[in-house]
């Protein structure tokens, strides 16, 4: 089982790091465009704000969050968008402020929830060592488009476990969102981590494998990497759509970066 006080320690110290990118950032400097199309450093942080939010609600009031999940499904493609757009448009000051809080809050809440509790989400509903591990997800992911943005360089660590983990566990849901039917057999897994290790879920028997680097692995769920860009590798018909498909994150089919890095899924 999931250790969510070691989850939601490392999801606290990702958070960290990009409030570390953006902690001194001029006013100016916030409209500065990331590799999202269409999003700005405030853009990227609004929408973290965001989604914090509606986890926090999701897990202390799931009547506001389920009429809020209504009301989102009317706009399937746009009210992520929306969300950060909204965001995006306050003084920097007092969007940074507010992340800080909702962030802080929500780790504390996520800490007691009681076991064997589901918390509903734009996905399948999840325990809450899952939502921590999304959040953890989304906080890297966005984090690495402010870095690209600012041209701040990054270092691989060994929280990039959890988003793995994530990547693997999702597997099904990508296919899904696909429009697809996932496969029956089980696959193979084995990715190499930051200190050389290697991280492997699935059967070491499996006959649809994929390895390569843990970080292009992690870039390619969280679809920050055009798959031609990564080191992986796919053995069988089916390891090798799934890295076409792959996608760790809620929601629609994202629609990822193509190889000259001038798209990211939000």
């Amino acid at each position: 089982m999931a250790d969510v006080n070691k989850i939601v320690d490392d999801l606290r110290a990702e958070g960290e790091v990009l409030d570390a990118l953006v902690a001194d950032l001029p006013d100016d400097r916030w409209a500065t465009p990331t590799p999202a199309v269409g999003w700005t450093v405030a853009h990227q942080i609004g929408h973290l704000a965001w989604t914090d939010r509606a986890a926090l609600m999701a897990a202390t009031d799931p009547d506001a969050f389920a009429a809020q999940l209504t009301e989102a499904w009317k706009n399937p493609y746009g009210f992520v968008d929306e969300g950060a757009e909204a965001e995006a448009r306050r003084p920097p000051r007092e969007l940074l402020a507010d992340w800080r809080e909702v962030r802080a809050r929500l780790a504390q809440v996520l800490l007691d929830v009681p076991a064997g509790t589901k918390l509903p989400w734009y996905g399948p509903p999840m325990s809450a060592a899952s939502m921590a591990t999304a959040r953890l997800m989304e906080t890297w992911a966005h984090g690495r488009d402010v870095a690209d943005a600012l041209g701040a360089s990054t270092e691989p660590t060994a929280r990039l476990k959890h988003i793995a983990r994530l990547g693997v566990r999702t597997r099904d849901f990508a296919y899904s969102v696909n429009e697809l039917t996932p496969p029956a057999e089980e696959f193979r897994v084995e990715l190499t981590a930051p200190d050389g290790a290697v991280w492997a879920w699935g059967s070491e028997d499996a006959t649809q494998r994929v390895s390569g680097p843990a970080e292009d692995f992690c870039l390619l769920v969280t679809q920050r990497l055009n798959r031609a860009d990564t080191a992986l590798r796919a053995t069988g018909a089916d390891a090798d759509r799934w890295l076409d498909i792959a996608q760790a994150f809620a929601g629609p089919p994202g629609t990822g970066r193509d190889s000259a890095r001038t798209e990211v899924a939000r």
